[in-house]
């Protein structure tokens, strides 16, 4: 961690830079699209469903994790100029609980999604609106409550090796960080991308046979794999090595790849789906909006 008055170990003026243009550029892209769904769930009453729901609860997660980006990117180009984060010790605190709880969210909505669509598509009930908001809410409630944890002393929230962001303290080699990294990560990780996993392939299992599945089967797991396993692998390493043999630049690599998730996941949920897709191209179309109200 670089001191007050200083760039941070490893890095130059045009690196800190780089990384926090990458970052405004990931932040303003996930936010606006996820903006957009959100906007259009609330205009449009066809997207009002249960299902429909749960893709609500992503892209507002992503979008926290989106604001969490922006925030880090303006700290980014601070730190040129002020040599400093800009937020105090509280401030980091604040945003890394912020930015812990919306990721756990995202990655829990993930697994929401992929097991109301097994259940839509593959059981003969549909999913009903208890379902979806008891879903929602615990999907919700269980993400704070993890993120809360490192705030009563079981884990600890710090800076990067940037020091533009702020996030699980993981050069701490002892016994609570290894503890809680573990369990969470079983419970926050690993058991989403089970069950993500085996929705999809359950369906292909019984939709294939039929036709082509109706929804994007193979992407929503590579995105969490993709986009949380560096992270995950990152948080590995430091718990059984010393992490300080990983240059600070490649330790920024997973945040800058965990930022993309957002905009990837507006893409496959809300721009890949034919009814949101149409719902936003309502919001978007005044005029299309009122010839359907004509009819």
């Amino acid at each position: 961690m670089a001191e007050s008055g200083t760039l941070p170990t490893g890095f130059g003026e045009l690196e800190v830079l780089a990384v926090g243009t990458v970052l405004l550029v990931e932040a303003l892209s996930g936010l606006s699209l996820n903006s957009l769904t959100i906007l259009c769930f609330c205009k449009n009453p066809e997207l009002r469903t249960p299902s429909h729901l749960l893709v609500l609860s992503l892209a507002l997660s992503d979008s926290g994790i989106s604001l969490n980006a922006l925030m880090a990117a303006t700290s980014s180009l601070l730190r040129v100029s002020h040599r400093r984060w800009p937020y105090g010790s509280e401030g980091c605190q604040v945003h890394g609980f912020q930015g812990f709880a919306t990721v756990l969210a995202s990655i829990c909505s993930s697994a929401a999604i992929a097991w109301g669509r097994y259940h839509h598509y593959c059981t003969r009930s549909r999913l009903d609106w208890n379902t979806a908001v008891s879903l929602v809410f615990f999907v919700w409630l269980s993400s704070a409550f993890w993120a809360t944890l490192p705030l009563l002393g079981w884990g600890h929230y710090d800076r990067e090796p940037l020091g533009t962001c702020c996030t699980l303290d993981y050069s701490r080699r002892d016994r609570n960080f290894t503890s809680f990294l573990f369990t969470m990560a079983f419970f926050n990780f690993l058991l989403p991308l089970f069950i993500t996993v085996i929705s999809y392939r359950l369906m292909e299992q019984k939709l294939g046979k039929t036709g082509r599945p109706p929804v994007n089967t193979v992407l929503p797991a590579r995105t969490l794999l993709l986009g949380w396993g560096p992270y995950a692998l990152l948080y590995l390493y430091a718990a059984v090595a010393d992490v300080t043999s990983i240059s600070p630049k490649l330790q920024m690599v997973p945040a800058l790849i965990a930022k993309a998730v957002p905009t990837v996941n507006a893409i496959n949920y809300a721009l890949g789906s034919e009814m949101v897709h149409r719902g936003i191209w309502q919001c978007l179309s005044p005029q299309k909006r009122e010839r359907d109200r004509e009819q």
